[in-house]
């Protein structure tokens, strides 16, 4: 939504109560009493910031462009209650820019054109600069972006985006190109922690007056839980105040039982499509290949747990019994290729036990890329050398033209030889004897090598003495 008028900002909606009537101005402190303990909890300045030193420390460039009022357009990327929406707030109470808030999710073109338009108005007869805050940017499509960008070119406004995705895949590459990303991190359990205790004696914006105190075991649990989202720990800490009855000393006494009633479920960060899909998926997939079984099981039921599609995992475990298994444990596609049928067979929740055993049997095979490094390597030959065409002696020949031609004359039928085995060249004469296929020294591939071994062996004899390889039964 776009608002206008600039205040100290204490609420995702910014008013100026010297701007109110007497109703506006009843309305607003309503709202503000009855909003939730995470919004009226916001900072007001920069020392009442919560975490975050490497951008707003003291002496950090962050932290001095706002103090000096020279704000760049910046993204702030960082996970859910990691405090981006509090520092652009923090921002409004401290610029003489004007601040114009959007929220993605509830704004479209129109409000952005509108705030556009009043940006360049206020320039124009106030001299005034205008700095647009954008709640939520990655929730613009490509096209309301595209709105923004030349008015962030020209300086008609400064941009700030918040984003919980990563600005790479969701912000536009001209207008990425235009501003400098701060990474935010989640809140440590220390953070959390200070911000709960000043949350418990904060008389004008926490619950001060319910006179609250938090068993210790219950403070560690709702740290924990909330996982460095201050939204999540603040405003369970509320309800769980909130529903505890005064003791004796007329102290709500809030205990870890509440504490757990009041979280229900822990909130895990997790995206399908975005970052966090891609580097839980990478963390699964690098510790199976790494021979960890536990820390894959381990990143298996974060994903599980967060709703990952389980046909996607065990699409990934295919391709990882292929690429990084193969031939040390040939077996190892198959109990791969059988997962995938379970899971899509019997669905979840119990679909999730052969993606374990799947899991756990891939991480404890031995293990060897020699079959794809082998197809790299052919890949690359075929791609970058002449392709020559296929050898007469090794073309089929179907018809009589194909065979006065010569398709088919001198091949040698492996099966006539001894041991299956004859020394001939398969490969085109500018690529013979080139070798794609190293074998590994682990598992089934131990058993390749030295067959492997032999036959090279015998093709060097049967070249060094320029004759066929003596028949024999097959």
């Amino acid at each position: 939504m776009y608002h206008t008028p600039r205040a100290r900002p204490v609420l995702n909606v910014e008013y100026n109560e010297r701007e109110m009537d007497l109703f506006e101005s009843q309305r607003y402190r309503i709202q503000q009493s009855q909003a939730p303990l995470a919004a009226r909890m916001r900072p007001r300045t920069l020392d009442e910031f919560i975490g975050q030193a490497h951008i707003v420390g003291q002496g950090r460039v962050l932290r001095q462009a706002i103090e000096a009022d020279k704000v760049p357009s910046i993204v702030l990327w960082g996970p859910p209650g990691s405090g981006k929406t509090s520092l652009a707030h923090v921002m409004a109470g401290l610029t003489n820019a004007h601040f114009a808030f959007v929220s993605a999710v509830t704004s479209g073109v129109a409000d952005l054109r509108k705030a556009v338009k009043e940006a360049r108005d206020r320039l124009g007869m106030q001299g005034q600069r205008t700095i647009l805050f954008v709640d939520e940017v990655h929730r613009f499509n490509k096209a309301q972006q595209d709105v923004i960008l030349p008015h962030v070119e020209d300086g008609t406004v400064v941009f700030v985006g918040a984003t919980t995705e990563n600005p790479s895949f969701e912000v536009i590459a001209p207008l990425l190109s235009r501003c400098r990303v701060f990474t935010l991190n989640g809140l440590t359990d220390e953070d959390l922690s200070g911000l709960v205790e000043r949350a418990l004696v904060d008389h004008e914006r926490g619950i001060g007056d319910m006179k609250a105190a938090i068993d210790p075991d219950a403070l560690g649990m709702l740290v924990t839980v909330a996982n460095g989202d201050a939204r999540i720990a603040l405003n369970a800490l509320e309800l769980a105040a909130g529903v505890t009855e005064p003791g004796e000393d007329g102290k709500r006494h809030v205990s870890l039982e509440t504490v757990q009633d009041a979280l229900q479920q822990r909130s895990i960060l997790y995206d399908k499509n975005g970052e966090q899909h891609y580097n839980t998926i990478s963390a699964f997939i690098k510790s199976v290949r790494g021979s960890d079984p536990d820390a894959a099981v381990y990143w298996l039921a974060r994903m599980l747990e967060a709703g990952e599609d389980p046909l996607f995992i065990a699409r990934r475990l295919i391709v990882l019994a292929a690429e990084d298994v193969g031939l040390a444990e040939p077996q190892a596609l198959s109990v791969a290729v059988a997962c995938q049928q379970a899971v899509h067979f019997i669905g979840l929740p119990e679909g999730a036990i052969p993606l374990a055993e799947t899991t756990v049997f891939l991480a404890t095979a031995p293990k060897s890329n020699s079959a794809y490094l082998a197809l790299q390597a052919a890949r690359e030959d075929a791609r970058t050398t002449r392709n020559d065409p296929v050898p007469l002696h090794i073309r089929t020949a179907p018809t009589k033209l194909m065979q006065s031609l010569g398709y088919g004359e001198g091949y040698k039928y492996s099966h006539d030889y001894e041991g299956h085995f004859v020394e001939q060249s398969y490969l085109p004469d500018a690529l013979k004897g080139k070798r794609y296929y190293t074998p590994g020294g682990e598992g089934f591939e131990q058993g390749i090598a030295e067959r492997l071994q032999k036959w090279w062996r015998e093709r060097a004899d049967a070249a060094s003495q320029g004759g066929d390889m003596q028949k024999g039964g097959g």
